[in-house]
């Protein structure tokens, strides 16, 4: 009918003189040609305008109950919320410089997931016969109620696309028996009063975790990020990524702050979305790893020489990072490719063989036993060598010679002021929202009052102790410390020599593993048995745990997770050394 009018009319166009008139929604004359909107409008009927005004009085009927019934806000799914957080993550990750391949591969990623748990992408979710559909709008829902209470038949709950738009029942599947208005009233009040209910949360909040399969948690989201970054192969490591979480460069703690304001989280919501720890990193490398097995994720993109988690690269990392010569890169080259860290084999992650590697920790630990086979740290071979660094470097030379004691005097108090610093920032972490989140309806005054009352204290303990009580972030960085020569309170032992300590030929190499002391005993046969896995720090010569704490701080890690690594390290580089001399026996009996 739009189209005849507009074909009638036979009037130029005032800008373009062409006669090519469409006519918009709202019911005025447009040029198809220019897109100019002229003055004349379509010409309505009196029983046009009539059904009309009774659709539309219908409709503002329909929305005056959705609004009385959804004042707690809109109806949202839990994966839904997930999806909003892993989004807000993604975009934190490429402000970061990550790269815009990071949204593409999480958004594929958690199309996979929906998929595998079957919450989208399928032909029937699962939990579809859980749920209890609304109709497909109001203003439908309002018309079938008119034409079908004489009937006291219920209105559909499916839309015309066969997906439900929501997950509480419709205010016209109240008690429709009696037809005097007075039964039909009270079934719409319950009705509105289920849905005020049900609208202050998610829909699925209360049975999300009954369902079977893999659910997803805040946790989860970490390794959805971490598994795109091992795709991408990202200048960033697990640490890193915590770190930066930490600091809250990346949305992790108080996610509700995120979400639009009409959506609200209550009673489950807050126990499925509330973070009150500290990420693990153990824990979310098994989520991870877990995780791209359940995806069925095919072999990830290989790590070479000049991928940044290959040993050789993360090793020259961290050695600049705890402020080490550089020739000790050498040193750890020559542990990775005895050991045969650095085969591409082994370091590329295969979701189906779940052999993520640790490749941080697995560079520090490379790191550490370089550090015993040139130092001993033995709390006595590596001072020796500090007072022969100490003689030599009294006569004049161009490039000064490692000195360790020097190096342990500037590094251990830049250490302790930043495990203070830690502490001080983990203890006055605000885990509380800005938003009030209450479990249930009775509790929301109360949490009011209880939040105005913590900001008003905090002000005031904050002008008491002369210190703001916001006062910002650290920048974003992968490096824990920073040792440039700008700063005059540093040294910066990056291009100190060790001539004199050890020397780049195999035959020095293997001299010093008679002064080197394996960090454990031998290794159990029995998987049960974890003595190994313990860290006695009395057992242990001073200067190996100060090593280990060093890089324990840098990591975010714990003491045993170093150590450990640094023993598989060494059993595997001693087994080695055993299998070449049971060979070489071998061929001399022969």
């Amino acid at each position: 009918m739009d189209d005849e009018d507009a074909r009638n009319y036979k009037q130029p166009c005032p800008q373009c003189s062409k006669i090519n008139w469409g006519i918009s929604d709202e019911g005025k004359y447009y040029c198809k040609f220019c897109q100019m909107i002229i003055e004349k409008t379509k010409e309505v009927d009196a029983d046009d305008i009539f059904i009309q005004n009774a659709k539309m009085q219908s409709i503002c009927r329909g929305l005056r109950k959705k609004k009385r019934a959804l004042k707690g806000g809109w109806e949202w799914y839990i994966c839904e919320g997930f999806q909003f957080i892993l989004l807000k993550q993604a975009e934190a990750l490429e402000d970061l410089g990550i790269g815009p391949d990071i949204k593409d591969n999480m958004c594929n990623l958690w199309r996979l997931y929906l998929q595998e748990t079957q919450q989208a992408y399928c032909e029937t979710p699962a939990d579809r016969k859980l749920r209890v559909h609304y109709a497909t709008s109001e203003a439908d829902a309002d018309m079938d109620q008119l034409s079908q209470s004489s009937l006291g038949v219920p209105s559909s709950g499916v839309s015309s696309s066969g997906v439900p738009s929501s997950g509480v029942p419709s205010e016209a599947s109240g008690d429709q028996s009696d037809t005097s208005g007075h039964g039909g009233a009270s079934g719409t009040s319950d009705a509105e009063s289920a849905v005020s209910m049900q609208s202050l949360g998610s829909v699925d909040g209360s049975t999300y975790k009954k369902k079977k399969g893999r659910i997803m948690s805040m946790p989860m989201t970490l390794a959805f990020c971490y598994l795109a970054i091992l795709w991408v192969r990202a200048s960033i490591t697990l640490s890193d990524l915590l770190r930066l979480v930490f600091y809250r460069h990346i949305p992790y703690y108080n996610p509700q702050q995120y979400f639009p304001e009409n959506t609200q989280l209550y009673g489950p919501d807050i126990h499925l979305f509330g973070v009150e720890n500290f990420p693990l990193y153990d824990r979310i490398l098994d989520m991870t790893r877990d995780l791209g097995c359940f995806l069925r994720l095919p072999l990830f993109p290989p790590i070479t020489e000049t991928t940044y988690c290959h040993p050789y690269v993360l090793c020259m990392k961290y050695l600049m990072e705890v402020n080490l010569p550089d020739e000790l890169h050498y040193w750890t080259c020559s542990v990775a490719k005895q050991a045969r860290l650095d085969e591409v084999a082994v370091l590329t992650f295969k979701p189906a063989d779940k052999n993520l590697v640790r490749y941080d920790i697995q560079a520090v630990a490379i790191i550490v036993v370089a550090l015993k086979l040139v130092f001993a740290l033995n709390d006595d071979f590596e001072w020796q060598l500090a007072k022969r660094a100490q003689r030599a470097n009294r006569t004049e030379t161009d490039v000064p010679m490692f000195d360790f004691e020097k190096w342990y005097m500037t590094i251990r108090p830049c250490l302790d002021e930043a495990c203070r610093r830690l502490e001080d920032e983990k203890a006055k972490f605000i885990w509380d929202s800005e938003r009030v989140l209450a479990y249930n309806s009775n509790s929301r005054v109360r949490l009011l009052k209880r939040t105005r009352m913590e900001k008003n204290l905090q002000s005031r303990f904050s002008k008491l102790a002369s210190a703001a009580p916001d006062a910002g972030n650290r920048r974003p960085s992968s490096f824990f410390f920073n040792w440039e020569e700008l700063n005059t309170d540093k040294i910066c032992f990056h291009g100190h020599s060790l001539e004199g300590i050890a020397q780049k030929d195999q035959k020095e190499f293997c001299s010093f593993r008679k002064k080197y002391w394996l960090s454990t005993v031998k290794k159990c046969k029995s998987e049960m048995c974890q003595h190994w896995k313990l860290y006695g720090e009395s057992q242990l010569p001073s200067s190996y745990h100060f090593i280990i704490s060093l890089f324990s701080t840098i990591l975010g890690v714990e003491h045993t997770t170093i150590h450990y690594n640094v023993c598989m390290l060494e059993h595997k580089l001693v087994s080695q050394k055993l299998r070449k001399k049971a060979k070489q026996h071998g061929r001399s009996n022969v």
